[in-house]
């Protein structure tokens, strides 16, 4: 085991271009059929050894990231170390810049992150797939976080199989105040859902095909998201936000996984910028930023 200097793992946010959502199992999950792209906005993870595990975090909204073992990040190095038989002490550092809560897999990312750091610090050399397994146990989106690019998120989400991508598509991600937990809002599916007979998940042939030929107008008609009538009934301010978003030029516009931030496609460099201040200028966000796709997984730097 070899743990001088330090590592250092980028790592992407996600925006779901579909979000299919059975019912709930008996489980209490559900099953998706979930297409996910990296966006240029990510992490980046520094592990450094240290005489005991410990986690601390910069920039953007650090203060809404918890520093205990509850962080995906410490979660990561814990289940690596104990497939080794090795303690886990690291010290993990966190520059984020994936908003927090949002709905964009800030920490699974996190998590994918220091999994990729620890296990090059640590000199272990584990495969892909003994890392994908770790993934998986950590949380639904924790695998895509590690894979990056695009791809369709089966089971919980967490059985991937990898999409080709024929072209660039530009976003603007509208940040709200607060967050929206995931499991309420899949509470809320439920309920809203409640006597209806909910259609297994499947991928639409015409959204991957669209991601296939890099066809931004087809994509746009075929962004989907089973979670976005339950988190606007949650958050009935985010119908304001998207709104904003499309009549300032956006081509689409949908929640982003679980909300609430909003994501909107546009079609090139100049439009994003032009919808970023447009959603900005509204007040119906914190903040608005731009981001293209698709993007590479976890990467040591």
């Amino acid at each position: 085991m070899t743990a001088t200097g330090s590592v250092t793992v980028r790592v992407p946010a996600k925006v779901n271009v579909q979000l299919a959502v059975g019912a709930a199992r008996p489980d209490g999950f559900h099953d998706l059929a979930s297409v996910f792209l990296a966006v240029s906005l990510h992490d980046e993870v520094t592990a450094t050894p240290a005489d005991e595990l410990t986690i601390t975090c910069e920039g953007r909204d650090a203060d809404k990231v918890p520093l205990d073992r509850t962080n995906l990040a410490a979660r990561a190095a814990e289940l690596l170390a104990a497939r080794h038989g090795i303690s886990p002490d690291v010290h993990l550092h966190i520059a984020k810049d994936i908003p927090v809560a949002g709905g964009m897999a800030g920490g699974s990312a996190d998590g994918a992150g220091a999994l990729l750091a620890c296990d090059a610090l640590w000199g272990l050399d584990s495969s892909r797939e003994e890392l994908l397994e770790i993934c998986a146990e950590l949380g639904s989106d924790v695998p895509f976080s590690l894979v990056g690019g695009a791809a369709l998120g089966t089971g919980r989400g967490e059985k991937l199989t990898e999409l080709s991508v024929g072209g660039g598509f530009h976003w603007v991600f509208a940040v709200a105040d607060g967050g929206l937990s995931t499991p309420v809002v899949f509470g809320e599916f439920d309920r809203l859902t409640e006597g209806v007979e909910v259609p297994e998940p499947a991928a639409s042939p015409v959204l991957l095909d669209a991601l296939r030929t890099g066809d931004t107008t087809a994509l746009a008609a075929a962004l989907a998201n089973d979670l976005q009538a339950p988190a606007l009934s949650l958050r009935p301010s985010l119908a304001d936000t998207l709104t904003a978003g499309t009549e300032a030029g956006a081509l689409a516009a949908l929640v982003s996984g679980s909300g609430p931030t909003t994501a909107f496609l546009v079609k090139d460099a100049e439009s994003a910028e032009t919808v970023a201040a447009a959603l900005i200028a509204s007040g119906t966000c914190r903040t608005a930023r731009v981001a293209t796709s698709p993007a590479p997984g976890a990467a040591v730097l």
